[in-house]
């Protein structure tokens, strides 16, 4: 695919907020809500969507996926895990999300675990899957371009997007399907049985 290096470029997969980027000190949910669209706002679909919104950190809070707010300020680890909801939700429901993160903000709470040692590693490992998607796209391009030698049709790019598409989608089905088996095995016994 011709243009495949700049439409790699402009789904802008290197953004992330690093610790460095999240203040010492507590932000109001607007100054929580700038910082999320400043940073994503390059990986936005459509100029009109919203990357995250009051609402969305409100129904964080009301469905326990972030440990209580104190005096309507969010704390760097609060920003940390809707960093991680934000990533999250991609492929999970707010469900699955809820089940893989209730233990951590319990374990935050109690102070059981150092989430910004943890945010470092989940950063390291999403630029190490950034450079592996980099490489498969190359790997997926060159599969189709065998494929298209095999198809006879004047609309060649077409036809391409289509294989092109369609391998995408059964292998981000393969990761999402995969996540949620992990997810079931978090699940304690009795709920998964039911």
């Amino acid at each position: 695919m011709e243009n495949l290096e700049q439409l790699i470029t402009e789904l802008g997969l290197q953004n992330k907020i690093t610790l460095s980027e999240i203040p010492d000190i507590d932000l109001y949910m607007d100054q929580v809500t700038q910082l999320f669209e400043k940073k994503y706002n390059t990986s936005k679909r459509h100029e009109e969507d919203k990357v995250l919104t009051k609402t969305m950190i409100n129904n964080y809070a009301k469905g326990k996926l972030l440990f209580p707010i104190k005096n309507k300020k969010y704390s760097k680890e609060h920003i940390i895990l809707i960093s991680l909801i934000y990533q999250l939700k991609g492929a999970l429901s707010i469900n699955d999300t809820k089940m893989v993160l209730e233990p951590l903000n319990s374990k935050v709470e109690k102070e059981e675990v150092d989430l910004e040692t943890l945010y470092t590693s989940l950063l390291s490992l999403h630029d190490k899957s950034v450079s592996t998607f980099e490489e498969n796209m190359e790997s997926i391009s060159a599969d189709i371009e065998t494929e298209m030698d095999k198809l006879d049709d004047t609309e060649s790019g077409y036809l391409e997007k289509i294989l092109f598409i369609s391998s995408l989608v059964n292998t981000s089905n393969m990761y999402r399907r995969l996540s949620e088996k992990l997810v079931d095995e978090m699940k304690p016994k009795e709920k998964v049985e039911k």
